[in-house]
């Protein structure tokens, strides 16, 4: 999927146009995937899916990449067909609603704190993610958060409720991970990242990653399609063949192998589906 492509989709969603994801006689079923913007930003998806197509021909996925927050939100519109995202707590919240159908944990990898080699808040030699996160408190360095509701903002939340509460010198980007990044290289102030976007877009930003290892800080990637029961005019079948293949031997494989610098980004999760409290299809 080029990002030309998303872009338009993109454009057409703003606009309000009913943007409904049929195939031509002569041509593939479209399915719409809202994912986040890490598996873009990594490269992940522009592998997965020539791989897909070409395991499954006759349907093509056509991705937006926003924030899960955003992705969920056009999946309760019924605006895109299946999701994939990494925020558990809202994910559990929109399955309990019974807005998705069936669901499956795909991949996981982790988030980390990057910031300034300098690391002026001595964040690399904290012994606990508390430890880290009182020296960013306490220090009055700036952390730049994503502000945009996305899996990132979610777990970053979180993780300060914990703490107690964000730094005095907190600041929103409402922006993406990669944007994310930048601003926070150009500030020398440290951030929350997922590793695969950090490996993608900020080794060059005279950024390194400060603190890793908790198990909390474990980042978990779902699918979830879009309930055809609350939305009949979803691409159901032709979404859940990609889930499957997600899940597949072929696709657990796909994510497996998938490299950055000799560095795998991606883990595969599992090779059997999990099903969501099923609600069925229509047809």
């Amino acid at each position: 999927m080029s990002r030309t492509l998303a872009r338009v989709f993109a454009a057409l969603l703003v606009a309000g146009v009913a943007f409904r994801a049929s195939g031509r006689a002569d041509g593939p079923v479209r399915v719409r995937l809202a994912t986040t913007t890490s598996v873009e930003d990594s490269g992940l998806l522009e592998a997965l899916l020539p791989a897909f197509e070409r395991s499954v021909p006759g349907i093509r996925i056509e991705a937006l990449a926003v924030g899960t927050g955003k992705a969920l939100k056009l999946a309760e519109r019924g605006d895109v067909d299946l999701v994939l995202v990494h925020a558990p707590d809202l994910e559990e919240d929109f399955l309990a609603k019974g807005l998705g159908a069936d669901a499956a944990w795909i991949m996981k990898n982790d988030f980390v704190i990057v910031g300034p080699g300098n690391d002026p808040a001595r964040v690399r030699d904290a012994g606990t993610l508390g430890e880290a996160l009182s020296r960013l408190s306490q220090s009055g360095a700036f952390f730049i958060s994503r502000g945009d509701e996305s899996g990132t903002h979610q777990k970053e939340k979180a993780l300060w409720k914990e703490a107690g509460g964000v730094p005095g010198s907190y600041l929103e980007s409402g922006q993406g991970m990669c944007a994310t990044l930048r601003i926070a290289g150009e500030k020398g102030a440290y951030t929350l990242s997922d590793r695969s976007s950090f490996l993608a877009c900020g080794k060059d930003l005279g950024m390194q990653i400060l603190f890793q290892g908790d198990p909390s800080l474990e980042n978990l990637y779902r699918v979830i399609l879009v309930n055809p029961k609350r939305h009949p005019h979803v691409r159901y079948d032709e979404a859940k063949r990609f889930l499957n293949w997600l899940v597949s031997e072929e696709g657990q494989q796909q994510i497996g192998s998938y490299e950055r610098d000799g560095i795998v980004l991606f883990h595969p999760f599992s090779r059997s589906i999990q099903q969501a409290p099923p609600a069925g299809p229509t047809r």
